[in-house]
């Protein structure tokens, strides 16, 4: 049936459409609540004054809005209030790798066409490098601000993804920092101190809001049948808080993140989303998250409709609002809470904590200060995105990234004045979208793998492959310009096609055949044959290791829009590589006999489960392992200060263990005062060539609680020129570092033998009572 609009309301109308435009996009007028200037009347709204406390704010304004008008701010796409000069905000930004228009938050115009595009996550990850993941965090957070200042982007941005990467399979490795809870957590709140923290030190106050997702247990997108939405992941409480819960930890009380987003998946048959343990119980109660908790897009829909976990919309709502959700990516908390509240299932004091919680996001962002271009970050606008040094940055973090897997005596790095003629072959070898990884943004510029070595050196060119699928391998093309060429560069690996968001993996090779496509290349070279792979998860390449003419291999993940130079720079020695894997790459037959399904990380020596990560995988020898990674240079390492060979803890009057024998003890606040040691390590370039070395400092606890065969203690990154020296620092916290999870979940320090892996040293320390 049409409707019909009376002629003077058709001209209001046009008049607001028409006014929204020329102020949403010819004046680029950022979006922000309490205009004074444009209404002075809002001057005696206390959430107006920025000078009171944000609570104070906060109550003020819930207290003068209705029920109907509070629940328009439960979703994404929040109300607006004109009594009250509140606009409507959009909640729903990214920014993995550089702002991103994938949410509706962020809109690329001619104003401003694109962002800085860094790598993929666990690209940046295999950096090991804290200050390069909060330099990141930073430049990105500026360019969100620079473009909310001309209208163009939100405060709110849904990143990073912090999961760990329990399975090479997973379709979203792109988007986390890998299978380590140390690194992934460091990696979390290293980004998000990045995008949060002020220039000017307020810490009550946010630069953008960050999100760590997706909580919890959270790594099977589309398995076999499995689907992320319905997937009940049945994890041990050991498991849960030894290996999935640790990051989130980390992200919140060291990072201070300002939101945490809920999962699709059920953990131990109860929805993440409507779960008062995880949300209420541990992140807002245990951890004391400071913001707000939001649900994955559509979450409540799915709690409803996919997994029938309630009989009605209602129920969904009252489950979610509840356990402590403040916010709804979707409609539904939109379209169902007051049938929730009527019915009695939800109080209007829980509606009130919700948008509280958001309320008070929004107000450290300065939201409610009144226009954002007279605040601190006024002077920022298209100017200050895509930036040289911005850009420059993006290609120092692929360089950083890059992994050294093989290098044959007198391969790489190639010279750029021995070398007159290049074969650069494969499906990858061209491509720009590729690099950009998933969750990207319009980037400022490319360069593919073929530019970037074709500015150095006479280039030939060869796709090898029909596809990225390569069912049909080109040989005959590639091996006749292979054979022709000084040095042959293959850039394999997969794209979006084969491991993305809601496509997993089933094989962990390299696809179709592309193995045969680089053995018959290396086959008909003359010269040194670089692999390289561009991809997320591990490749088995068994094949490529083992074959002496395929001279060099280098991982180099989806490294962005400087990646083809990055890519160049390194195989061409302009910069040394440093990266280290951050992800176990195991053979092809833990793909075939493993279910991706099974979320347990320990052994099962009774049924044959080899058991996942570094930390626990005791299956057939992996392709490669976690932290691996070559460089040009030699770098050689001596204990300075080393940790002491025995150490006592203090034990409380009338402990148990006192009187009887124990394997571990509680990680107690008596237990851990003082129980700390510095260990200081030289290292040395013994090489030719500049470069920056990371050393990785592990722990092998004594066998007690099942614990890690090995586990990560810190990483510290130093740059050396030849014959240089430096001194890499750690400081060991006995009862963080060297404690492990018992059965239970409890945080226990394990008694005994263990055995600090420094580097390439070894420090034998026994712990007694």
């Amino acid at each position: 049936m049409a409707s019909s609009v009376s002629f003077p309301c058709f001209i209001h109308l046009l008049l607001f459409i028409s006014c929204g435009f020329i102020l949403g996009s010819a004046k680029n007028v950022p979006i922000f609540a309490c205009d004074v200037d444009g209404n002075p009347g809002l001057k005696n709204l206390s959430f107006c004054d920025s000078s009171l406390d944000v609570k104070t704010r906060v109550d003020d304004l819930v207290k003068r809005l209705t029920l109907s008008e509070k629940i328009t701010f439960l979703v994404n796409k929040a109300g607006s209030v004109s009594r009250l000069g509140i606009p409507q905000y959009e909640w729903w930004s990214e920014a993995l790798h550089g702002v991103s228009d994938l949410g509706p938050g962020v809109k690329f115009r001619r104003l401003v066409p694109g962002a800085t595009s860094f790598p993929a996550p666990i690209l940046t990850a295999a950096s090991f490098n804290e200050t390069l993941f909060e330099t990141i965090g930073k430049v990105v957070s500026t360019e969100a601000r620079a473009m909310h200042n001309v209208g163009l982007a939100g405060l709110t941005y849904w990143s990073p993804t912090m999961n760990i990467l329990r399975d090479p399979r997973w379709g979203r490795a792109q988007e986390t920092p890998g299978e380590d809870p140390t690194l992934t957590g460091k990696y979390a709140a290293a980004y998000v101190r990045g995008l949060q923290q002020r220039d000017d030190g307020d810490k009550e106050k946010l630069k953008v809001a960050a999100c760590c997702k997706h909580y919890t247990a959270y790594d099977v997108d589309h398995w076999k049948g499995f689907d992320r939405y319905t997937f009940n992941a049945v994890v041990t409480k050991q498991d849960m808080d030894d290996t999935f819960q640790p990051p989130f930890e980390t992200c919140i009380r060291e990072g201070n993140v300002a939101s945490v987003m809920c999962s699709y998946n059920k953990v131990n048959g109860k929805p993440t989303c409507g779960d008062p343990d995880l949300l209420a119980g541990v992140i807002r109660g245990k951890w004391n998250l400071n913001g707000y908790i939001v649900t994955d897009c559509d979450s409540f829909d799915v709690i409803f409709n996919a997994q029938h976990y309630t009989k009605t919309p209602e129920e969904a709502v009252a489950l979610g609002l509840n356990a402590g959700v403040d916010l709804n990516c979707g409609t539904f908390l939109g379209k169902h809470t007051q049938g929730a509240v009527d019915k009695g299932l939800v109080k209007e004091s829980e509606i009130d904590r919700a948008v509280s919680n958001n309320f008070a996001t929004l107000m450290r962002l300065g939201f409610f200060d009144g226009d954002p271009r007279k605040q601190l970050y006024g002077n920022l606008g298209p100017k200050d995105v895509c930036t040289k040094d911005n850009q420059e940055l993006a290609r120092e973090a692929a360089r950083q990234g890059i992994v050294l897997l093989k290098n044959t005596k007198g391969s790489l790095p190639l010279s750029p004045t021995a070398i007159k003629s290049l074969a650069v072959i494969g499906p990858n070898g061209n491509v720009t979208e590729t690099m950009l990884s998933n969750y990207k943004g319009a980037p400022c510029k490319v360069t593919s793998p073929l530019q970037g070595l074709a500015a150095i050196v006479a280039t030939t060119y060869s796709p090898g492959c029909d596809n990225i699928a390569c069912r049909t391998a080109l040989v005959d093309h590639a091996t006749k310009i292979a054979a022709e060429a000084d040095a042959v560069v293959l850039v394999m690996g997969s794209d979006q096609s084969i491991e993305r968001e809601s496509v997993d993996r089933t094989s962990i090779s390299l696809p179709g055949q592309q193995p045969n496509l680089v053995s018959a290349v290396a086959k008909a070279a003359k010269g040194p044959v670089i692999l390289v792979i561009m991809s997320a998860g591990g490749m088995d390449v068994k094949f490529a290791v083992r074959d002496p003419k395929v001279t060099s291999i280098l991982w180099v993940g989806f490294p962005g829009e400087a990646g083809g130079s990055a890519i160049a720079d390194v195989i061409f020695g302009y910069y040394n590589p440093s990266g280290r894997l951050p992800m176990t790459w195991y053979p092809q037959s833990y793909a075939d006999n493993v279910p991706m399904t099974d979320m347990r990380m320990r052994p099962d020596p009774k049924t044959g489960y080899p058991g996942r990560s570094y930390r626990f995988y005791t299956g057939h020898n992996t392709v490669f392992k976690f932290g691996y990674g070559l460089s040009y240079s030699t770098f050689k390492h001596n204990l300075v200060r080393g940790a002491p060979e025995t150490l006592s803890l203090p034990l409380e009057e009338g402990h148990t263990c006192r009187t009887s024998e124990c394997k571990s003890i509680e990680a107690s606040d008596h237990t851990c005062s003082n129980a700390a040691f510095d260990i200081h390590l030289g290292v040395k370039n013994v090489g030719q060539m500049s470069g920056s070395h990371t050393v990785l400092l592990f722990s092998s606890p004594p066998r007690v609680h099942n614990a890690p065969q090995k586990h990560l203690i810190g990483f510290q990154k130093v740059h050396l020129s030849p014959n240089q020296e430096g001194i890499v620092r750690f400081n060991v916290d006995v009862c963080k570092h060297l404690s492990v999870v018992d059965e239970a979940g409890n945080r226990k320090v394990a008694l005994g033998h263990h055995v600090l892996h420094i580097g390439d040293l070894e420090h034998s320390l026994t712990v007694t009572i």
